[in-house]
């Protein structure tokens, strides 16, 4: 089994403006009536796989709804960069952006999970994606994918260097400088 990540509106339907207001559920399965193979947008259901991808494509309301996807094996998925694209799965969660991304990282141990907040212990390291935060403990590695435009960065962090505390959340500011997430 494949995971994704996907946000919907409140009301559950997409926010693609070519989706004509497909409506997703909050559990079960889904299937697109207009699927087809080609590497383009369009003819397909679209999500990040692995929660790792664009950021710019979920929306970051605090009323989105946050879906993890369930896409069987032998389901064609078709890499769009950025975000995938396949004709069938099972939404398997609806809720928080926490608990989406969450049970993303336990299904799939991915790395650059948009959104998901990493923490690690003493001396650890703590990876997270887009849009993400991280906590680590003492003398620990804290890092923060971002794309700049062109492609995937890191910005790198080291407890205990630079004004970085242990136990304390962080983010990247609009200039990928790492800074303390707001509780």
């Amino acid at each position: 089994m494949k995971y994704a990540l996907k946000t919907v509106s409140k009301n559950m339907t997409s926010f693609a403006v070519n989706a004509n207001g497909f409506k997703w559920p909050k559990r079960g399965r889904v299937a697109c009536k207009d699927w087809n193979d080609r590497q383009e947008c369009g003819g397909g259901l679209h999500a990040l796989l692995n929660g790792e991808g664009d950021a710019g494509l979920l929306s970051w309301e605090l009323d989105s709804v946050w879906l993890v996807l369930a896409i069987p094996d032998t389901v064609k998925i078709i890499d769009l960069i950025g975000k995938v694209k396949f004709p069938k799965c099972s939404v398997i969660f609806s809720g928080d952006r926490k608990g989406a991304t969450d049970l993303i990282y336990k299904k799939t141990k991915a790395q650059r999970i948009v959104g998901y907040t990493a923490t690690a212990g003493d001396e650890g390291t703590a990876t997270a994606g887009d849009e993400g935060t991280a906590t680590a403990g003492d003398k620990a590695i804290i890092q923060l994918r971002y794309w700049d435009g062109d492609r995937y960065r890191v910005a790198i962090g080291y407890i205990g260097e630079g004004g970085l505390e242990p136990g304390v959340k962080y983010k990247l500011d609009d200039s990928h400088k790492i800074i303390k997430a707001e509780a």
